[in-house]
């Protein structure tokens, strides 16, 4: 399989995706130099500092997938033979047989030829992740190498909620290193994703206002649904 549904899927929650990553990376730098460790049992994923084992990110974990080089193939959770709580995995199986999904049904999926270097395997545990993020609407993820397994690990409730105002804060730099195949799209999905609300300026959708209590933020769009400007004003709550 070519994971191309995956693509699309993951292409969709892209901003989204991108601004909660980036929301995680900064939680995790605060601490310096860290280790992880995760009680997949006990429900719970922990970042530690080295110089202070006391100072923790901790969050919730969810095993979505592990994909290796050995069997060239992805396997979901639900699939593994170690017994873990799979509610969050399951919701993508079910979204699977929803839309006929074979990538997403399939408990093992084998990498297409060639796709088992290291560049390869974390492209498609980050593809994995942000298809996981647009079907469940949990985030952030992470990416967990055990060996030359990666492990793909949905984060509950690791960093706060996403307001409009960290946001507009984030999105020079976030979309510096981002590339969205439908940027429209994408800003409509994370409206949707983060719980803002969202008015389009008109009928030919050139521009969406977003909102919540942190402040308003508009997207201004090119005529080919390139973001072309932002505008926000923002109450500092």
């Amino acid at each position: 399989m070519n994971f191309d549904t995956l693509r699309a899927l993951a292409d969709r929650a892209a901003l989204f995706t991108a601004l909660r990553q980036d929301q995680l990376v900064a939680a995790v730098d605060d601490l310096g130099e860290h280790r992880w460790s995760v009680d997949l049992s006990a429900g719970v994923f922990t970042f530690a500092a080295d110089a202070d084992p006391s100072r923790t990110l901790q969050a919730t974990p969810h095993l979505i997938a592990s994909i290796a080089p050995g069997p060239r193939s992805l396997m979901w959770s639900w699939a593994l033979p170690e017994s873990y709580d799979t509610t969050v995995a399951d919701r993508l199986r079910t979204y699977g047989e929803q839309h006929g999904i074979a990538e997403l049904t399939a408990g093992e999926v084998a990498l297409p030829d060639g796709d088992d270097g290291d560049s390869a395997l974390s492209s498609l545990a980050h593809l994995v992740g942000g298809a996981a993020v647009e079907i469940t609407g949990l985030s952030p993820y992470y990416i967990a190498n055990v060996g030359d397994t990666r492990a793909v690990i949905l984060l509950d409730a690791a960093v706060p909620t996403l307001s409009v105002s960290t946001a507009v804060q984030a999105l020079p730099r976030v979309l510096a290193g981002l590339t969205m195949r439908d940027p429209r799209a994408s800003v409509w999905d994370l409206s949707r994703l983060a719980g803002w609300r969202l008015e389009w300026a008109d009928e030919s959708f050139s521009a969406a206002v977003v909102s919540d209590a942190t402040g308003t933020a508009t997207f201004r769009f090119d005529e080919h649904a390139r973001i072309s400007g932002i505008e926000s004003t923002l109450t500092g709550a």
